[in-house]
């Protein structure tokens, strides 16, 4: 006897006898299956939308509020209607463009060799080596690594009186470096801590894309004569060319808030302001002195509003870019 599968959405009668059921129990259901049909998709994803109303909307939007008024740290329940005064403020402080060129110097100095690193050690991670499981933790290592042990460990490393860095060099003739009250060599440090910690994060991110393309691809160029390089340079990179954008919006986003090294670095007083200069500042250093150690919770507010306009200018960017990347290809 064939038999019929109940579709969603329709009421099946009950057995032995006619369409309606009793005391209209039939259409209840058929009602609240509709239902249940309608409103389970938004159930499914209203934690989501709940818990980033509550922890990214809503801070954003206070935040939003509090760069429009005066409000300090020893008086929250006060504030004042003070408009974009604030924004002027924060404009008008030349140490407010120092951090900004700081933020950026220090992005392009971890971000560049970093990626170029983590394509290299993903394209090495690609072929079938022994123990490969073991070098793909070893190199994600530094990532799992708190930036504060990292920090603590790299001024060390970078100290000028009896720092292992400068230990080494001494054996070069290069004497002893200042590496962290130097207008470069500072920015130099915390690059290198910022590679180290996440350099090892991308190759795995690359080794995933890597895996992903066609063998028949790399068959294909070697039937053609293609070298190694041939085909890391024409099959390789095209097909990575959406992980490459992604890893290098990813890491501008990591760079402007950068905040635990550059504290770090020299610790203390020094690290607090970016330096006995402001030469390693950045905007979350900025950002911090004003509505921590200042109280003015205001200008710091307006700060983090144009950290993400920042933001959302260099995203502009990295959409265009990839978008005539994407029109090149094709």
């Amino acid at each position: 006897m064939a038999t019929t599968t109940p579709v969603r959405g329709t009421s099946t009668p009950p057995p032995g006898g006619s369409g309606a059921a009793p005391n209209g129990r039939g259409g209840w259901r058929s009602r609240l299956w509709r239902f249940d049909d309608l409103a389970s998709p938004y159930a499914y994803i209203a934690p989501f939308f709940l818990v980033f109303g509550a922890f990214g909307l809503y801070p954003l939007l206070y935040t939003g509020w509090i760069a429009l008024h005066r409000v300090e740290m020893t008086s929250l329940n006060q504030s004042q209607w003070v408009g974009f005064d604030n924004f002027s403020k924060i404009l008008q402080d030349s140490e407010f463009w120092t951090a900004v060129a700081n933020t950026f110097v220090i992005g392009v100095l971890s971000t560049v060799p970093q990626l170029l690193v983590a394509l290299g050690l993903a394209h090495l991670l690609n072929y079938k080596l022994r123990a490969s499981t073991f070098w793909r933790t070893v190199i994600l290592t530094p990532y799992a690594t708190s930036v504060a042990t990292a920090a603590l460990v790299f001024a060390l490393v970078f100290r000028a009186d009896g720092g292992v860095l400068n230990w080494v060099l001494h054996f070069f003739g290069a004497g002893n470096t200042d590496w962290g009250n130097g207008e470069w060599t500072s920015k130099i440090a915390i690059s290198v801590i910022v590679i180290w910690r996440w350099t090892g994060y991308n190759a795995l991110i690359y080794l995933a894309a890597m895996q992903a393309v066609p063998s028949e691809l790399y068959e294909a160029a070697s039937i053609d004569g293609a070298t190694r390089w041939q085909q890391f340079r024409k099959v390789t990179i095209p097909s990575l060319r959406p992980t490459i954008l992604f890893t290098i919006v990813i890491s501008t986003i990591g760079s402007m808030q950068l905040f635990g090294e550059p504290l770090l670095l020299q610790g203390g007083t020094l690290g607090a302001v970016g330096g006995s200069e402001h030469q390693y500042e950045t905007l979350s250093i900025y950002l911090y002195n004003y509505g921590w150690k200042l109280g003015h919770l205001g200008p710091a507010a307006a700060v983090a509003w144009a950290m993400l306009v920042l933001l959302l200018l260099i995203a502009l960017i990295n959409w265009i870019v990839g978008r005539f990347v994407r029109k090149s290809a094709a």
